[in-house]
């Protein structure tokens, strides 16, 4: 063994960090002798839990930071007698040490984080760029109006500044070049004597434009007049600075003062000239409320005689009809109309339900929630909600009010937590482990664990907590799968084939028990996302356009929508369980994700490729904010409801009257 970096015992070497970690390694148990007089358990440390101490001195490091190519330790003590080949089955290994599923390398994706992954591909051919998913294309298709890369990457939104500065710069003033990118032919600018060219970044796939000192910004985003940076089309005159320079709310009051359009101030406000809105009451009082003026002379003197159906103000313009808050003017001039909030506001009004009443509205809250002292977000009562990540070798539990963090479950160190979920019944969790291909559970209450069902290999799992069944998806066979919660292995798979058949390598998996549904992503040649009922009957496809790979998919069953999240595309989309209301999002943080969960107004999701744990407002893409980070490369994740609804199906009830498997068919 490496006498500093490994420990004997009977069995062979094992990892220092091994020894007195409460988890049995070796057969004779010496690895645990812990305290006893003479043996090596007894050594003072400085470091807390998760960190390994140096030997010979008083420095900590975390346990992650062993064998990660990187010396931490002054003496180099973290990177001795590392294995060299610590990946599982149908992993590669990236150059910094991290295991990612071996399909993923040379997709035109950096899924190590290092780019080792993508730099052992054969690059494009000369005349030819990278686009964002992979594909090469020839240059000559970039700026040409069509899409020749799924995801635009080749139709920037700078091109209509490229094409204009063509038909006007002088000519012969030479080509510009890139240091690493395929540069197109040359085009300048008018009246700048320098080149203007375009290259693409090989690696990222993004566009920079020579002679531009901004940014290139795709076409779902609008670049912010400073050239600082770009900001999605959805964030534009949202009432939130999101360029530095505040230039993606100038204007907003003349985009919104449109016909057709509703005016920029309620009805019972006056519009100042520079944007703003006054309160009625103050118009014509003597005194200039209003920057510039507006809001006096004029007619000011001349008083109101109009049959107004709410109130009559003097203004400069003369006499006019005001209406109360919640209503406003009708054509005619004088009668007032109701706002039905709930309708035109959509969920801005309530996070939950919304109730309409005469120059006014009201929100609720489910069962199970609480109207926030705000009067429109709802949130969870009882105990605080949970989010549970599988870490490696561990399960951890996350509070989503306290931060506390504990782990919950952990596994042998050799194995790998995949796929999770939980039973709200039993309080059980449930998980993949690809090492031994199993599927496997732990009771939370006593500790006890054990194997569901072996032989199998999946990306994603699902636990129906009502009609006490397991379902997971094989990508590779083109299946869906499922299995009694209660069963126990016995030797003999005891198992069905829920789907088969032209199912397109199926991934990521979500089931709503109570209305005896399931859904799951198609990542295969034609990305798309599907519903069926749970027992594999009225299967039917839920959306097919606009998708590139849905790797995460989370139900949020209050808005009766569904989430995902694009792993080519780099974004967060979300659609009603009947596949309309489609609404997108471009983040260009999501890189890897690998599953989602959505709780209250957050959705939260796992990035393989940051190692990290990331939420933001499912609604907006906002507020973004890392939960979890350098635990370990995390995958499945959960926010269990604690405390099953009390709900049932024909399943639920003595299985349905089966003798073996039954599955719910609404």
């Amino acid at each position: 063994c490496a006498a500093s970096r490994q420990a004997a015992c009977a069995a062979g070497c094992i990892p220092v960090p091994w020894l007195c970690d409460g988890e049995q390694q070796c057969p004779d148990g010496t690895d645990e002798q812990c305290g006893q007089a003479g043996e090596r358990c007894a050594v003072s440390s400085v470091c807390g839990t998760k960190k390994v101490q140096c030997p010979g001195t008083h420095h900590c490091i975390p346990h992650w930071e062993l064998c990660d190519r990187h010396q931490d330790c002054e003496d180099g003590w973290d990177e001795e007698g590392c294995p060299q080949q610590p990946c599982l089955p149908g992993q590669w290994q990236c150059r910094n040490r991290v295991c990612i599923m071996a399909e993923w390398k040379c997709n035109g994706i950096d899924d190590c984080g290092d780019s080792s992954d993508e730099d052992v591909c054969a690059p494009c051919t000369p005349g030819m760029v990278r686009c964002d998913e992979g594909k090469c294309i020839l240059e000559s298709l970039m700026c040409d109006d069509k899409d020749d890369c799924l995801d635009g990457t080749d139709e920037p939104s700078t091109c209509g500044e490229l094409h204009a500065a063509a038909a006007c710069c002088p000519s012969g003033l030479g080509q510009g070049e890139g240091s690493h990118g395929a540069v197109l032919p040359h085009v300048t600018l008018c009246c700048v004597p320098t080149v203007c060219s375009a290259r693409v970044d090989i690696r990222s796939g993004d566009l920079y434009w020579l002679a531009f000192l901004h940014l290139s910004c795709s076409r779902t985003h609008v670049l912010c007049h400073d050239g600082t940076g770009c900001v999605a089309q959805e964030y534009l005159c949202d009432g939130e600075k999101d360029c530095a320079d505040g230039s993606d709310e100038d204007g907003c009051a003349q985009l919104c003062n449109t016909p057709g359009q509703p005016a920029p101030c309620q009805s019972h406000e006056y519009p100042c000239g520079l944007g703003s809105c006054l309160n009625a009451s103050l118009v014509c009082n003597g005194q200039q409320d209003c920057a510039d003026g507006s809001d006096e002379g004029g007619n000011c003197s001349v008083p109101c005689q109009r049959s107004c159906t709410h109130l009559c103000y003097p203004s400069p313009q003369g006499p006019r009809c005001w209406c109360g808050p919640g209503y406003r003017l009708a054509e005619d001039g004088l009668s007032c109309m109701d706002i039905d909030e709930c309708t035109e506001w959509g969920k801005g009004a309530c996070s939950q339900t919304c109730l309409n009443a005469p120059g006014s509205y009201s929100c609720g809250c489910l069962p199970g929630y609480l109207l926030e002292p705000d009067g429109h977000i709802c949130k969870l009562t009882g105990p605080e909600p949970k989010l549970l990540v599988a870490v490696q070798s561990e399960v951890l539990s996350y509070g989503l009010r306290s931060g506390h963090e504990e782990v919950v479950l952990a596994t042998d160190k050799d194995r790998v937590v995949f796929s999770l979920d939980y039973d709200l019944v039993e309080r059980k969790v449930f998980w993949m482990d690809l090492a031994t291909e199993s599927i496997r559970w732990q009771d939370l209450n006593s500790g006890k664990k054990g194997t569901l069902v072996k032989g199998v290999r999946s990306d994603c799992i699902a636990v129906d907590w009502l009609g006490r069944n397991l379902y997971w998806t094989d990508g590779a066979a083109g299946q869906v799968l499922a299995t009694r919660l209660g069963a126990a292995w016995q030797g003999v798979p005891e198992y069905t084939v829920v789907m088969d058949g032209d199912l397109d390598q199926p991934h990521s998996l979500v089931l709503q028990p109570l209305a005896g549904l399931m859904y799951w992503s198609e990542v295969g040649s034609h990305a798309r996302l599907m519903e069926a009922s749970m027992d594999g009957s009225r299967r039917h496809v839920l959306l097919a356009q606009g998708l590139g790979w849905p790797t995460a998919l989370a139900l949020d069953l209050p808005t009766q929508r569904i989430f995902w999240l694009d792993e080519k595309l780099g974004s967060v989309g979300s659609a009603h369980l009947d596949g309309s209301g489609v609404k997108v999002l471009k983040l260009h943080w999501v890189r890897s994700p690998f599953a989602a969960a959505v709780c209250e107004g957050q959705l939260y999701w796992s990035e393989r490729k940051t190692w990290s744990v990331q939420q933001v407002d499912k609604a907006s893409g906002k507020n973004r904010t890392v939960l979890l980070k350098g635990h370990g490369q995390p995958h499945g994740l959960q926010v269990p409801t604690w405390g099953a609804p009390n709900r049932t199906n024909g399943c639920a009830k003595s299985n349905g009257g089966c003798a073996q498997l039954c599955l719910p068919n609404p």
